[in-house]
């Protein structure tokens, strides 16, 4: 039967659930275009703006299976509604800022809690529910895609704003952008009329409590090194959204070569999120995860060892976009394919807690070591030795010691 013909019933769901999350993610992947702007504005330290990004995403991962618990409690449509009012009330504190603390609420604790409600693991476990399993990896994988279309366009409009009429009408830029997140899901919330199928085995997990299916995920062997492995990834994405546009400034470059290649991984990303998608349903999920870490930290040792030119630098974002957000529906299918859909959005968030502490680590991290070095040398030789070791472990481990489902243990 036809993918299309397939999709059809749900298809309003699937397109709302990808706006909203192209929008909460291509804004959040684009807020690293202010940082120089902003930072000599209200005279903060470069390390003052990354530490809201590190609360941003330590707000998001910790906060993050919370909100996939309350999805079972109170259907996806109002968790994502509120969400979305969140995002924009977080980026209208940051364009009224005047020190540190707007930056923080603002920046930090409104948009990372948004985060939890409208980003990939929520949208995600949407898509999961509204496809049959045997298109499920595939159409996780053009969820993702459609997602990664934001930094297309918010980080063009955020930058042609900053240039021509400062950082504070650029982020309320973004604030009108983020007004469209509410519809978005408002429609995705219709999944909530979608009934669960039914268990496709006596130890599925969809009946158990949310502490059962905790334990459950965390006495899962594969589940684990997934989420150890999983630090990596939101270590380097995060240093290299939120210091790249100061990377590339520092080295002499044009400021929109920033904007341009932050587009240039939100196009990208569609096609590393089809391929990635589309693989997941061929191949093991958690070995394709490694070598996504492992090819990142390789590119990330290319580009940063060489003299940055407009080139190369278009051409890294490129292959980082490839290989960026094909995590996505590679997590999603082995969460779902291990624990069944009920407790989906609850148990990526689990994973995802660790994926937020490397956010943290990339975020905050990244900005002490340029203010006490001077350079972000030891910081990108960090990201690629810790990204080849998590790499290599998880494909080892994945090779090794296939995934199996969870035993349930309810006495």
């Amino acid at each position: 039967m036809p993918l299309l013909q397939v999709l059809r019933p749900t298809l309003p769901i699937l397109i709302g659930a990808s706006v909203m999350l192209t929008l909460s993610m291509g804004l959040r992947q684009s807020l690293g275009i202010f940082m120089q702007p902003l930072t000599h504005d209200i005279r903060i330290s470069v390390s003052d703006f990354t530490l809201a990004l590190a609360v941003q995403n330590l707000a998001w991962g910790f906060l993050q299976p919370l909100a996939g618990a309350m999805t079972v409690r109170y259907g996806f449509r109002p968790i994502m509604v509120v969400g979305s009012l969140l995002y924009i009330a977080g980026l209208a504190f940051m364009a009224g800022a005047h020190g540190v603390v707007s930056i923080m609420i603002g920046g930090g604790v409104l948009i990372g809690t948004s985060l939890a409600c409208t980003a990939a693991a929520i949208a995600m476990s949407v898509a999961a529910r509204a496809v049959p399993e045997t298109v499920r990896s595939t159409v996780l994988g053009i969820v993702s895609g459609a997602g990664s279309l934001g930094a297309l366009l918010s980080a063009p409009i955020g930058q042609l704003l900053n240039e021509g009429f400062g950082w504070r009408v650029g982020l309320l830029g973004f604030v009108v952008l983020a007004v469209l997140m509410i519809p978005a899901a408002w429609y995705a919330g219709r999944i909530d009329q979608v009934p669960l199928p039914r268990p496709t085995s006596s130890e599925d997990i969809g009946e158990a409590t949310a502490a059962i299916a905790a334990r459950a995920a965390f006495g899962n062997a594969s589940f684990v090194v997934m989420t150890c492995a999983y630090l990596v990834c939101g270590m380097q994405l995060v240093f290299l959204t939120t210091h790249l546009p100061s990377y590339l400034a520092i080295c002499g470059l044009d400021p929109m070569l920033s904007a341009q290649t932050l587009g240039m991984i939100g196009g990208f990303n569609v096609l590393g999120s089809l391929f990635f998608g589309w693989a997941g349903q061929r191949w093991n999920k958690l070995a394709l995860l490694g070598a996504i870490y492992i090819l990142r930290s390789l590119a990330l040792a290319w580009y940063f060892m060489l003299p940055a030119t407009p080139a190369s630098t278009l051409l890294f974002g490129a292959i980082m976009g490839f290989l960026w957000m094909g995590v996505g529906p590679l997590v999603a299918g082995a969460v779902a394919e291990m624990f069944g859909l009920r407790w989906q959005a609850m148990i990526q968030g689990l994973a995802f807690m660790s994926h937020q502490i490397g956010s943290f680590l990339g975020a905050y991290g990244g900005g002490l070591l340029y203010d006490a070095l001077g350079s972000y040398t030891m910081a990108w030789r960090i990201g690629v030795a810790l990204g080849l070791a998590g790499g290599i472990i998880q494909v080892a481990f994945a090779l090794v010691r296939p995934s199996q489902p969870p035993l349930l243990k309810t006495a």
